[in-house]
């Protein structure tokens, strides 16, 4: 019981919440409140100032923090060993990624994974960039799809280089030209497909000094070629959405080519569990074949 109240205290530390330490741990709110009372009791010291703006930590809490993180990191690496002492029987791999890589890459990768280890589950959290990364940061997921480069403290693995792509509605007066003109990208709405931190879509206007007419922005790429199928403007989208789409619309590429490169970004693959490492090998075959 011990560890769980230390780590409720780290992930309380963390995250600056009591709530959202426990949303993190699968507690209750109150139930990581009661654990860190229990320490200040049991050790005699405050650990937390609570207020309205939430918690802080105190002198004596900020004394005790590096000693309790290296206990509960240490106790994650004694649970990595046990479970790979007991092999790939069982196990969970949490992965971050956006939804082109979540709709045409990992099911396949998942369905031939599970032909070999039909006992190791998986849990997808979708996000955007920097959601993805925190995650990563903060251990929530065992390693990410991202766009590189990503920030520094990551081990990246390339995975694919993704072309950026034009999408018009069918009746768009350049329909019938090969190459999408890279100035008519200022001359109609524009859907922007972006969240949070900038994208590749914007710095392909800032590299060529372009000032879009932005209606609508969003992260979801089906709300983009909805809009566009129903004549609200045109967008920009990575070709890997773009397979099996039901939409009608009319793709086209830029006259000069726009790409992004994914890959899969992790804190240190080292630490991962083993069904994670071992997850890794079969994407890295995929990139080989």
């Amino acid at each position: 019981m011990s560890i769980q109240k230390y780590m409720a205290f780290v992930k309380a530390v963390e995250y600056g919440s009591f709530t959202k330490a426990a949303e993190a741990l699968k507690y209750t709110q109150s139930g990581i409140s009661r654990m860190i009372n229990d320490l200040e009791t049991e050790w005699g010291v405050k650990l937390f100032e609570r207020n309205r703006d939430g918690i802080t930590l105190t002198p004596d809490g900020l004394k005790l923090l590096p000693q309790l993180t290296r206990i509960c990191n240490e106790h994650e690496m004694l649970m990595r060993q046990i479970e790979e002492l007991h092999g790939l029987d069982t196990g969970i791999i949490r992965i971050g990624t956006f939804s082109s890589v979540a709709a045409h890459w990992l099911p396949n990768m998942i369905k031939v994974f599970k032909k070999d280890y039909p006992n190791i589950d998986f849990e997808l959290l979708l996000g955007d960039y920097t959601e993805i990364e925190q995650w990563i940061m903060e251990g929530r997921v065992d390693f990410g799809f991202l766009r590189l480069p990503t920030k520094a403290g990551m081990e990246t693995i390339f995975v694919e280089q993704d072309r950026l792509l034009v999408v018009i509605p069918e009746d768009h007066p350049l329909a019938d030209y090969d190459k999408f003109p890279l100035n008519e990208l200022a001359n109609s709405p524009f859907m922007l497909l972006e969240k949070g931190a900038k994208a590749e879509i914007s710095e392909i206007f800032e590299q060529h000094q372009l000032a879009p007419q932005v209606h609508f922005t969003t992260w979801d790429d089906y709300a983009i070629m909805s809009m566009v199928e129903n004549g609200l403007g045109i967008s920009i989208l990575p070709e890997l959405i773009l397979q099996r789409i039901p939409y009608k619309i009319i793709v086209k590429e830029l006259e000069v080519p726009a790409y992004r490169n994914i890959g899969i970004s992790m804190r240190e693959q080292k630490s991962l569990s083993l069904a994670a490492k071992r997850f890794l090998e079969y994407l890295s075959f995929r990139k080989r074949t």
